[in-house]
């Protein structure tokens, strides 16, 4: 038999080594030039991505030269020792100022410049064209201790989509426990690897105010994100809906916000409306709150629905010819509609008239109520399309803990768990966390709501109500606590 054809690449020679000898000497400082400015990028990039190292080389080295070995070790022991002080009486601005740029250099250099080749072409996420490797480049990196932010600038031809499908092998490749893929300009992402959680501590609620003209409907502080900012949600203008299976802390994030509206409900500016099918096991812990409220999800609640519903019809005839959106000088209450267990409400409800009745109800409430000053917060745990058909009526829209991936997209919407909002993995030791996405922006959230104990609720009812918050002890047998 014949022997196989050896098959090899031929090499392929640089262009300018075909060039007579008298064109290479007439180019040659034209390459130099070139090779000058490269070096000055290049010199510049790393300028700009190791500032604090390269100022403390720079500087040791003049120290070295113009001083001597003793005066250079000398100073370093000075500015040591007063790092060290910096850090004893000032701990949060050292952390704040000094800690952040050093880690962020060291992890840089140490974790992500010294193995993203390796990374990249394991992952294949790199390209080969006529034997040319296009591989994605390395930006600029933040450590801020609980996550590192990583700036990429990706190949021609690849999408985001590409990086979220390798999400979870790069989290793993950089020692993370998860990675998200956020898209910052054409062409350009930012990874965000995750090494831990800043929200696993309850968040306690903060003292409440006096002033119910202090009070923004359009943002009410009911948490704090994971990046340590507030976090706010809009209730004027819009409409809430969270999803969470039981014990996620739903309830959390319901007397998070009354919690924060208490001084303009005591004012009269804003009205509570609930409904509770669970009999009261949640609305019931302050029922003197509201100014309607009712425990089933019967023909009561059903009638209140309605009548929410055409108030809304009323005040949007009211306001006709006079404002397009409700403001507190109209002298009306901002109306908020609470309805725990929604899907009891408009799906599970045995009676198909009442059923049909209620969502009736709720549709014209969520799709009219905006304008007139009516907000719905609707909480339940199944988040099926054919549970909630208008969805797409609640502009802000809240995952806590779910128990199927699936359940994301069907409550943010398609595509938002490709970019990190992984609400399934949500630890149920963490009630309250939970992630949030509002219409018009595209990337989801993640936040946890104040941690609101039957002492608050006790503490908000006295301060709206006026009256005193009774206490009851627990039973006593013999003398000891039961």
């Amino acid at each position: 038999m014949e022997p196989a054809a050896l098959e090899i690449n031929r090499p392929r020679l640089p262009w300018w080594t075909l060039l007579p000898l008298w064109a290479q000497l007439v180019l040659l400082p034209v390459a130099l030039a070139w090779f000058l400015g490269w070096l000055t990028v290049h010199l510049a990039r790393v300028v700009w991505r190791y500032p604090l190292t390269v100022a403390v080389l720079v500087t040791a080295w003049w120290l070295y030269v113009h001083c001597g070995r003793w005066w250079l070790l000398g100073i370093v022991a000075g500015v040591a020792g007063a790092l060290a002080l910096w850090w004893w009486r000032f701990r949060s601005l050292f952390g704040r100022f000094v800690v952040p740029q050093a880690r962020t250099e060291w992890r840089r250099l140490t974790v992500y410049a010294r193995q993203w080749r390796t990374v990249m072409r394991l992952s294949d996420l790199t390209k080969t064209a006529l034997g040319k490797e296009y591989r994605p480049a390395l930006g600029r990196v933040r450590s801020e201790g609980w996550r590192d932010r990583v700036r990429v600038r990706m190949i021609k031809g690849q999408a985001p989509q590409h990086w979220e499908n390798h999400a979870e092998g790069l989290a793993h490749s950089f020692h993370a426990d998860s990675c998200r893929v956020r898209v910052v300009t054409p062409g350009r992402i930012e990874l965000d690897l995750i090494h831990r959680d800043p929200l696993v501590q309850p968040i306690p609620v903060p003292m409440l105010a006096d002033d119910g003209t202090a009070v923004d409907l359009k943002r009410i502080t009911v948490g704090r994100t994971e990046t340590g900012k507030p976090w706010r949600i809009r209730l004027l203008g819009t409409h809430l809906l969270a999803v969470g299976v039981s014990g996620a802390g739903k309830g959390s994030l319901l007397w998070s916000i009354i919690w924060q509206l208490a001084p303009a409900i005591r004012a009269g500016k804003v009205r509570l409306v609930g409904i509770d099918p669970k009999g009261g096991m949640e609305l019931g812990q302050a029922p003197e709150l509201f100014d309607k409220v009712v425990f089933d999800n019967g023909p009561d609640a059903v009638e209140l629905l309605e009548e929410l519903a055409g108030y809304v019809r009323e005040r949007a005839s009211k306001y006709r010819g006079w404002l397009r959106n409700w403001t507190a000088e109209t002298g009306d209450p901002f109306t908020l509609l609470v309805v725990d267990e929604l899907a009891d409400v408009i799906a599970y409800q045995s009676d198909k008239q009442l059923r049909e009745r209620a969502a009736r109800a709720v549709q014209t409430i969520t799709s009219q109520g905006r304008a007139p000053g009516v907000c719905v917060l609707g909480l339940l745990q199944d988040p099926r399309k054919e549970v909630v058909s208008f969805r797409h009526l609640f502009s802000t829209r809240i995952a806590m803990r779910l128990d199927e991936t699936a359940q994301v997209d069907m409550v943010l919407g398609d595509g938002v768990r490709q970019r990190g909002a992984n609400a399934h993995e949500i630890s149920e030791h963490t009630p309250g966390v939970a992630w949030v996405k509002e219409d018009g922006k595209r990337e989801p959230v993640r936040a946890r709501a104040f941690h609101v104990t039957d002492h608050n609720l006790a503490v908000l009812e006295a301060h709206v109500t006026g009256r005193r918050a009774r206490v009851y002890p627990f039973p006593v047998r013999g003398g000891e606590a039961a």
